[in-house]
This record gives structure tokens, sequence and C-alpha cells, in this order.
């Protein structure tokens, strides 16, 4: 995430570690604090204010995952990581999430990508 998203974020992290242990994204007042928001309560409060920020297309939250991949696989991220972040098992789940990247881009991330530094061997224990 760039520097503006965390200066948007901070102040939630920050009210967010005063409150019970729990999810991120959760309930914050009366006696189910710190609860995860359940699913429809999440998805009706962010497309109202994706609705207030003047976003026209329709807007689910899971989009913010596929937007997420996408950012990771453009800081060259690998695949393998990007699979274990999104808690996947099978690599082609991860691969649908990357469908936002142009073809054009995932050429010219293969060609400008530095020959292997060390045996990939390196560090194994025997």
């Amino acid at each position: 995430m760039d520097e503006w998203g965390w200066e948007y974020l901070r102040p939630w992290i920050e009210y967010r570690a005063r409150m019970p242990i729990g999810a991120l994204f959760c309930v914050i007042n009366g006696p189910t604090c710190g609860r995860a928001w359940s699913g429809p309560a999440a998805r009706t409060q962010l497309r109202r204010l994706a609705l207030e920020a003047g976003v026209r297309r329709r807007f689910a939250p899971h989009q913010l995952r596929h937007a997420h991949a996408v950012e990771m696989a453009r800081e060259g991220v690998p695949l393998n990581v990007i699979q274990r972040q999104f808690g996947h098992a099978d690599l082609g789940v991860t691969s649908v999430y990357l469908q936002g990247i142009d073809n054009t881009e995932v050429i010219s991330t293969v060609r400008s990508r530095l020959a292997p530094t060390m045996p990939a061997s390196a560090g194994l224990m025997m």
C-alpha cells in the first residue's frame, strides 16, 4: 500500500488497537464490539461509501482482494508468495486474481527480470 493509503488507514489501526482483540474490520459499538463485521454489513457499508466517493461502477469488497493481488504482482512479488498471502491452496485460483494485468505488462516484467544470483539449493538443510 502506498503512503496515501496508510495515511488514511493509520487512525483506524490506532483506534482498533484499543478495542478487544478480533478482526481488523469489526463492530465498533455495543455488546459485540470487536467482533468481525458480517459479510452483508461490510458490503452494504462499503458500497454506500463507494457511492459517496463517486464510484459509479458496481462495487464489491472482494474486488479489493483482486486489486491487492494485482498490485503485489506489479511490485514483483512472486506468485507463490501472493498465493500464501491469500491462503489459496491452488495456484490456479491465485492466477484468476491476476487477470487484471495486461499481457504486455507480464511480458515486460519477465524480460526485465534479473538472472538468479544464487543456486536454488542455497540455504536448504540436508
